[in-house]
């Protein structure tokens, strides 16, 4: 079973609520498929044990001591990423036009490394996560390994918690594809409803099973009212309702996650929530 947690946009608590599951949940992988902006990690003290080089990509590069100078790359080059007999690495998009032109075979495509991956060992389970390199791209790619990556740790019936990536870009399809179920987090506010109907829409398209949970509903009830109109009207799953809790941003500030504070109003909410979780997942 895999369970995605998304959010249309970044800072509903997210990851937050996927770290609080993933405790709850005890058997589990970990999968950080927010690959541009990594944090699930930092909740626990792990080694990591295993780190590889992802190549996400090609670039090309001219030999000069055999370019001729004859100009065609620079002409058919649609990303004007050619320049005085010189290829811009940030330009560039490996398409090999320019490869297929050139008359004296001066120019080659070289592989280009996207991310650092790695598998990182808990005291229960593991993390599969990347660091990608700045101005990097194929994130979706990216997160298609991560997720082959950490399933070959998976034992039979064990649980898969992927944190997903804000919005509604490559990298959360590649999250949400093959997967089971998903968990959207919103907010009260009315960017938080547009964008869940965004993120709504997509999972709709992927026909995959959609829950949803209001993370600080009681910060404005009536815009919480209307998401449930919204959830209701689309016949989605309301899990949890989650009230804003100040021990969240304690639970931030001492990377612990929010189960480990028991005296916590959120996290009763979100032990709540797993339990409604359940009985849909099984």
């Amino acid at each position: 079973m895999d369970l995605v947690v998304l959010s249309g946009k970044g800072g509903t608590g997210k990851t937050t609520i996927a770290t609080a599951l993933s405790e709850l949940a005890k058997d589990v992988i970990r999968i950080d498929c927010d690959v541009d902006a990594p944090n699930l990690y930092l909740f626990y003290d792990g080694k990591d044990i295993e780190k590889d080089i992802f190549i996400g990509g090609k670039k090309a590069i001219i030999d000069k001591s055999l370019c001729i100078r004859c100009g065609k790359c620079s002409s058919i080059c649609r990303f004007n990423a050619i320049e005085d007999f010189s290829i811009n690495p940030f330009t560039c998009e490996g398409c090999g036009a320019c490869v297929l032109v050139c008359p004296t075979n001066a120019i080659k495509l070289k592989d280009e490394k996207t991310a650092d991956a790695f598998i990182t060992k808990l005291d229960k389970g593991i993390i599969a996560r990347a660091e990608m390199g700045i101005g990097s791209d194929g994130s979706g790619k990216l997160i298609t390994y991560l997720r082959k990556s950490g399933k070959r740790f998976k034992k039979d019936e064990e649980l898969t918690i992927i944190d997903g990536s804000p919005g509604i870009g490559c990298a959360v399809i590649a999250s949400i594809t093959g997967s089971d179920a998903v968990l959207i987090v919103t907010e009260p506010t009315k960017s938080g409803l547009e964008d869940l109907m965004r993120v709504t829409t997509l999972c709709e398209h992927f026909g995959i099973f959609t829950m949803v949970c209001i993370n600080k509903y009681d910060i404005n009830e009536d815009m919480s009212k209307e998401i449930e109109m919204f959830i209701e009207a689309k016949e989605l799953d309301l899990v949890g309702k989650i009230p804003y809790d100040d021990v969240v941003m304690k639970s931030i500030n001492e990377l612990k996650p929010i189960t480990f504070y028991k005296d916590s109003i959120a996290e009763k909410a979100i032990e709540s929530m797993w339990k409604d979780m359940q009985r849909h997942l099984h």
